[in-house]
């Protein structure tokens, strides 16, 4: 996967393609990883840098359709983030190998500093309900599903992995935005998936 991942961000840069996920201009992307190796927080409403305020935080939302996370304390918006996605598209997740970020409301339930990823936190899918749907369907539901940085030795990619969604059903972010998330976000930490 780190090679497809590679070989699909080089093609489409080279032909100066921005995919079908909602992107900045080209030219952005160079101010966006600028402001993130500061150690700032790249404002997606106005287009600028501005402080990455500290966490904890309590709730995450994702709306894939838009393929931004937010993140809450106290029900006031701290941060969002451009994401990408699982390669499988925007429908729920179902079975195993699909490819799919799941739906629904789960808690974050682990922190893995070792990822294969740089870092990952661990979204609590499948849920009972879940896993016995499908096991009524004569499937495996899959499981590990992670917010997650870049592949290990790839950071250098940068914000510009949103060209594309690329997982098998997590959810992507730059590598120095997970670093942010991984020391903000408590395990039980809510998270909300909706298209």
């Amino acid at each position: 996967m780190t090679k497809w991942l590679v070989a699909a961000v080089i093609g489409l840069l080279a032909a100066g393609a921005l995919g079908a996920v909602k992107q900045p201009k080209a030219k952005q992307f160079v101010a966006i990883d600028r402001c993130l190796r500061s150690g700032g927080a790249w404002d997606l409403r106005e287009h600028r840098c501005q402080d990455a305020l500290p966490g904890p935080i309590d709730r995450i939302l994702v709306d894939k359709s838009d393929h931004r996370m937010m993140v809450f304390r106290d029900g006031t918006l701290i941060r969002e983030f451009r994401i990408a996605l699982g390669r499988g598209g925007l429908a729920p997740k179902q079975r195993q190998g699909d490819r799919r970020v799941p739906e629904g409301e789960y808690e974050i339930n682990f922190h893995n500093a070792a990822s294969g990823y740089h870092r990952s936190l661990r979204i609590g899918y499948p849920t009972p309900s879940q896993v016995e749907a499908a096991r009524l369907a004569g499937f495996s539901p899959g499981n590990d599903i992670m917010i997650h940085g870049l592949p290990n030795g790839m950071g250098a990619i940068g914000s510009r992995h949103v060209l594309r969604n690329w997982t098998d059903g997590c959810i992507a972010v730059t590598n120095q935005e997970m670093d942010w998330l991984f020391t903000a976000v408590p395990d039980g930490t809510v998270i909300e998936i909706r298209a």
